[in-house]
């Protein structure tokens, strides 16, 4: 319980210390302007994996980075990638991660 007796503290006796989900950072360039894209990216992953995961972040930084993690490990760098990643590509790398096996519909196609 919380010291303010408000109710259960996130991740206290709750299901979610079970069942952890993954967590997604974008870390962008503010440099650059490049949060509005980040964003973006961040609304579409919410909105195809909202039941697999725990949070999308958003991370400034700058000297143009654009990267995008799941749980600390690498999945999109944009140098290493060469730019940015489509929506489709970005959905199929976390699909990939999460759960290979799962059809994401019309993107798949």
């Amino acid at each position: 319980m919380d010291q303010g007796g408000t109710g259960p503290v996130p991740g206290e006796g709750t299901a979610e210390v079970a069942t952890r989900r993954p967590r997604v950072a974008i870390t962008y360039c503010v440099q650059c302007n490049w949060l509005l894209r980040s964003a973006w990216m961040a609304q579409e992953l919410l909105s195809t994996f909202k039941d697999d995961l725990s949070e999308v972040a958003l991370r400034p930084g700058k000297g143009g980075v654009f990267r995008i993690e799941v749980d600390g490990d690498l999945l999109w760098e944009r140098v290493q990638d060469g730019g940015f990643p489509d929506v489709k590509a970005l959905k199929q790398r976390v699909r990939d991660r999460l759960d290979p096996a799962r059809d994401l519909g019309h993107i798949d196609r």
